[in-house]
């Protein structure tokens, strides 16, 4: 399944079950992704969460349940998933402006968002830098946390997880221990677990194993071997965070949809080269678990 047809899957998949208690996890299973990548690129490529996206469609069902039929406030409440029709007429009320009691009267403006479709658009030709490395398995050092696949995923998430990182000392343990020798450079690597069988999505900082003391609360793990397609970006600027995401949302945007290659569903990397994210010039790497249509 290539990445835009697996999209499509799990926006048909959330349209279907707007009515019912809808999991993460399984949304994404229909784009053959864990929770945590799926949620990450959607929220990447359309500017808005899963999250709010689900939120906007039912409010936007609920108004016009509310406007074109006899249904009671209290059952179209609970029809999309809201405890009370307390905590929905507050929801509603931010959506459309209007208190839903008020839209019998059927004079009532209300507001619409509309279903999402996965369309392929041609626009003008942009150049993308990517190369194609491949690798056995091998062994890195790791801070892993650890997200809940069933819940929804903000954005600040992992742009935590790093600032703790730089607060508790781990980066400067890591940049101590890069192996300038290896594929990776001298950078620091964030590590995305991609596998959508898992129970949950594993995040990690680390730089490849140098067979040294492991410190308290680090782990080994063994990296599976693969290929993985390597984009390089250098900041200008704008924070880091905007040039990430943008490589982020090129590369889901630009380079699937029109490339022989198509997401696999292993480890992804972020490549760092120093901790001066803030200079601009500064370069840093995604390297995407790929395979071949």
């Amino acid at each position: 399944m290539d990445w835009t047809t697996g999209l499509q899957r799990a926006i048909d998949y959330v349209e279907d079950h707007l009515a019912e208690p809808l999991d993460y996890a399984e949304i994404a299973r229909q784009a053959y992704s864990s929770s945590f990548h799926f949620q990450r690129i959607f929220s990447i490529l359309c500017g808005y969460t899963l999250g709010e996206y689900i939120r906007s469609r039912r409010l936007t069902l609920a108004g016009n349940e509310l406007l074109r039929t006899d249904s009671r406030v209290i059952d179209v409440a609970l029809k999309y998933g809201y405890d009370s029709p307390e905590s929905f007429s507050r929801a509603f009320a931010r959506f459309h402006g209007v208190l839903p009691s008020r839209v019998k009267s059927g004079t009532i403006p209300l507001k619409s968002f509309s279903r999402l479709s996965v369309k392929l658009i041609l626009e003008g030709g942009s150049l993308m830098d990517y190369r194609i490395e491949t690798s056995k398995g091998f062994r890195m050092l790791l801070k892993k946390t650890r997200f809940k696949q069933g819940s929804e995923i903000t954005k600040p998430q992992i742009h935590q997880f790093w600032g703790q990182c730089n607060a508790d000392g781990t980066t400067s343990i890591l940049s101590r221990r890069t192996r300038p020798d290896s594929m990776f450079g001298d950078a620091i690597i964030g590590v995305c677990f991609n596998d959508p069988e898992r129970g949950d999505f594993d995040y990690a900082i680390g730089v490849p194993y140098d067979g040294g003391e492991v410190p308290e609360g680090f782990a080994v793990e063994e990296i599976p071997g693969g290929s993985w397609a390597a984009f390089r970006c250098t900041k200008k600027q704008e924070p880091i965070s905007d040039s990430f995401q943008a490589l982020w949302k090129q590369i889901y945007s630009e380079f699937f949809p029109t490339s022989e290659f198509q997401p696999a569903h292993g480890v992804s990397l972020e490549l760092y080269e120093s901790d001066r994210v803030n200079e601009e010039g500064y370069t840093f790497e995604i390297w995407v678990a790929v395979r071949k249509q």
